[in-house]
């Protein structure tokens, strides 16, 4: 087993947390106490859990967690992962408080203003940094809370936890996503999804660093114990299981009727199945992030044509001042399509000495820093730069040191434009025309061209084991919401993320909850409802928003719809499942699936159905790119249909799917199924569907990586890897070393002497065991075994955050905890892929380390 981050493990026992009893839960973790003492192993208990998850998190080591899996009524045994704090970006810059223009999009600003519901009094728990108590937007509705960490939890290597009631934010994080689902704020006008709830803060975060799963399950047991209605957990651990604790109690929790939204993750750029814990448990939503309609931005205005420019302003250089007016220039024989605009040419500076004096230089992103850029502009007596996108949307750019070693100063102001602004200004330039810009220093709203379509970090799914995730995508780029006073005066900031997406769901949620308070309580059934009536995004192609509807597997059902779903409610309709994973299509490419269609209401309703396809993930894991391969679907046997339901009735559709003929094996494809309401006011239903082409098992586990952080370049090294930690000597799959390595199992300095592989697993895994074998190849014993494996980040090491590896050991230990003889060994690895069959060798990959000795 991996040694895990933080030390600790979940040790998950049998038996359901929901369907028995607290006293045959702890009569169960008691006996495991027993058993685990009598097998001569000392543990300290970290916390134990009865409500949502049957088990016991224990500090002990990799060795002694192998030993906890072979205890009788022990299921599993799981590292507890580090979960860290999510990664925003906050603007800098002074923020107008006004309405979010998010609630436009998904309609939530309908239910709030024109049909006066507001959540009132639903109980939403935020697990996060905490909220803000002394912000205008909170007061009165923080109900109750707890902090389970401390605000020193997480800094300077301080994991030990000082819990107290007090959960207030000195973070931000939390704040922020409270803000989103309901802020009220008269005063600066600002009004969050559902503005009347009621909140539960649950601080799982310091003030710094980050925090633990297994406090994160610990926070799960109190909102549901605290009666909270909705619960939205902006946090989780990518790339891993639903069978991980933490999604295994989140669907406890909605079993319970507890609505559990959940960032889907913001590992857009590490690939495909990156979609993360607890987002993946059954009946969660798992909640993508699209990018908000309109930004409020400064702005400055062109003389040519008087157009108003947004414009962010560069990190590490000054603001320009108020009324700044310069004309506009560019480097000698520069176009828009410039590759290295700005840049160093032969080490020397583009632009000659002088020629910039007094002027705004317009420079294309690309070739080289943003720095480099705006020095040499600088030098070149440039008065500010205004570098525009080499791809769509606009550019937040940094010009601030990467070294400590780089002290020249960059004293003219620096910004960022769209490729749109930028090159329609760098055409009046050529074309003579001589634009002058003016820095009004002022500000306002602004349309986004990438606004609507998903956001560029949002995480891939599907799950490892092919379910359809994420559920559903929400505005979450470019977000404005409260944060606390005492880390920006103004109380608001805008940050991006799919943390900003999850809690406009709970917000939708808590909505509906009230004028349906029954809503949480079928398992499911607000994941249905808001799937049934979400409206997917289309892909934003070459600075435009394509016909193409983008991957369903990134998206789900699509942009949540609060009108719609609180129509679906009034009028009984709906349609099941919410969602169809179709699994890997070798074996059989085309599955047929039943829709139940229902109409509780009082009039029959017509549907005419047809099929929408969406765009195919093709290429590699690592680097997913786009096919317009479609899927063939027939609707009852035909291209469309048309349905009618009777009132107080059902009916059922025949869905035929065929795999799409012309996706490369290895992609993952989908669609919707489409049911359009032709009754006068009457809503639309949707179904998302998903699935693989080809033979899933074909996706290599035990991969190859590069190793640029260790100096060794980006061509891909043969792993597993055997490791000589002492002596300093990796020998790559297939390499045997010229002298057989030899182990003292002591320490020697600060590095135990054991064996050890590094091992890059390019996809998740169902089970990984570690076998000892003597030298001929015989078994000796199976020391590890490790179920429900997480992936790899990523495919190249490029410093010890890059996840591009993991570690198993051994410490010369059997499994019955007596030591091995002295003598000569190898250690094998044997994996089995996700949803593999044991029983079938083409499904298990294996890897045999060199000969090694044991000499104590």
């Amino acid at each position: 087993m991996p040694v895990s981050e933080t030390g600790r493990y979940f040790v998950e026992l049998a038996g359901d947390p929901t369907t028995l009893g607290a006293q045959s839960i702890r009569s169960q973790q008691a006996e495991f106490r027993l058993r685990a003492a009598q097998a001569g192993l000392k543990l300290q208990e970290f916390a134990s859990y009865q409500r949502l998850f049957n088990g016991l998190s224990v500090t002990a080591s990799a060795e002694e967690a192998n030993r906890l899996a072979r205890l009788p009524g022990v299921v599993n045994v799981f590292p507890v992962v580090k979960i860290e704090r999510p990664v925003t970006e906050v603007s800098d810059e002074p923020s107008v408080p006004q309405v979010q223009t998010a609630a436009t999009m998904t309609g939530a600003s309908i239910l709030r203003d024109e049909l006066g519901i507001t959540g009132k009094n639903v109980k939403v728990a935020i697990m996060d940094t905490g909220i803000d108590y002394d912000h205008p937007a909170f007061q009165g509705r923080i109900i109750t809370g707890f902090d389970f960490v401390g605000d020193a939890f997480g800094a300077n290597g301080n994991f030990t936890p000082a819990p107290d009631e007090n959960a207030d934010d000195c973070g931000g994080h939390g704040t922020h996503v409270a803000g989103i689902v309901g802020a009220n704020d008269p005063t600066n006008g600002f009004k969050g999804v559902a503005p009347d709830v009621m909140f539960g803060a649950y601080k799982v975060f310091g003030c710094e660093g980050s925090t633990s799963a297994d406090i994160m399950l610990q926070a799960m047991e109190r909102a549901e114990a605290d009666g909270m209605q909705v619960l939205n957990m902006s946090i989780g651990a990518s790339f891993q299981w639903p069978d991980y604790p933490t999604a295994k109690a989140a669907s406890a929790l909605s079993k319970r009727g507890v609505i559990v939204t959940v960032s889907a993750g913001n590992s857009g750029a590490d690939g495909q199945y990156a979609t993360g814990a607890p987002s993946l448990g059954a009946n969660v939503i798992a909640v993508a992030s699209v990018d908000n309609a309109k930004l409020e931005m400064d702005y400055l205005t062109v003389s040519t044509d008087g157009a108003r420019v947004p414009y962010t302003v560069a990190t590490g250089a000054p603001s320009p001042s108020t009324g700044l007016n310069l004309e506009v220039t560019r480097g000698p024989g520069v176009t828009n399509a410039a590759t290295a605009d700005g840049c160093f040419v032969n080490g020397a500076n583009p632009f000659a000495p002088g020629s910039l004096t007094g002027k705004a230089v317009l420079i294309r992103r690309g070739g080289c820093t943003f720095r480099e850029k705006a020095l040499n502009a600088q030098a070149a007596g440039a008065r500010a730069v205004l570098i525009f996108n080499n791809a769509p949307g606009v550019l937040s750019p940094t010009v601030a040191p990467s070294t400590a070693s780089d002290n020249q100063v960059i004293e003219i102001p620096v910004v960022g434009l769209s490729d749109v602004d930028g090159a329609r200004m760098g055409n009046q330039v050529s074309s003579g025309a001589a634009p002058r810009v003016t820095f009004t220093g002022q500000r306002d709203l602004f349309a986004n061209p990438t606004g609507g379509t998903l956001s560029s970090f949002t995480s891939y799914g599907s799950s490892p084991d092919l379910d359809l995730k994420p559920d559903l995508s929400a505005p979450g780029g470019l977000i404005k919401s409260t944060y606390p006073l005492t880390k920006e005066p103004t109380g608001y900031a805008v940050l991006s993320g799919t943390s900003m997406a999850a809690p406009h769901v709970a917000g939708v949620a808590a909505l509906l909850l009230e004028r349906y308070p029954q809503l949480g309580k079928i398992d499911g059934e607000a994941r249905r409802l808001l799937q049934n009536t979400a409206k997917p995004s289309n892909y934003f192609l070459n600075g435009n928003v394509s016909s193409f509807v983008d991957y369903v597997q990134r998206q789900g059902a699509g942009v949540v719809n609060a009108p719609a779903a609180l129509v679906a409610l009034q009028s009984g309709v709906s349609v099941s499942p919410s969602k169809i994973a179709l699994g890997e299509s070798d074996g059989m490419p085309t599955r047929t699936k039943v829709l139940t269609i229902r109409n509780n209401g009082n009039t029959p309703q017509t549907y005419q159905v047809t099929h929408v396809a969406a765009l195919t993930i093709s290429g590699t894991t690592f680097v997913p790119t786009p096919s317009a391969a479609a899927a063939t679907v027939t609707l009852n046997g035909q291209a469309s249909t048309t349905v009618t339901v009777p009132a107080g009735g059902t009916a059922e559709l025949n869905v035929s799917i065929t795999a799409p003929a012309g996706a490369a094996d290895r992609s993952q494809y989908g669609g919707y199924i489409r049911l359009t309401n032709t009754n006068a006011n009457g809503v639309s239903l949707s179904v998302p569907y998903g699935g693989f082409k080809g033979d899933y098992q074909s996706i290599r586990v035990l991969g190859d990586i590069s190793l640029p952080g260790y100096g060794l370049g980006n061509t891909p090294f043969p792993f597993p890897a055997f490791y000589d930690a002492v002596r300093g000597n990796l020998y790559f799959r297939g390499g045997t070393p010229a002298t057989k390595p030899v182990f003292t199992l002591g320490q020697v300095g600060t590095t135990l002497d054991i064996p050890r592989i590094w091992v890059h697993l390019a996809h998740q895994s169902r089970w990984l065991a570690m076998d000892v074998l003597d030298a001929n190849g015989n078994l000796v014993d199976t020391v590890s075994y490790d179920e429900y494996l997480p992936r790899n980040a990523s495919n190249s090491y490029s410093g010890p955050t890059s996840n591009a590896y993991y570690t198993w050991s051994w410490n010369g230990t059997l499994a019955n905890g007596n030591p091995a003889p002295n003598g000569d060994y190898r250690l094998r690895l044997r994996v089995l892929k996700a949803l593999g069959d044991e029983s079938n060798p083409n499904h298990i990959e294996t890897y045999v380390s060199p000969v090694f000795s044991i000499q104590r």
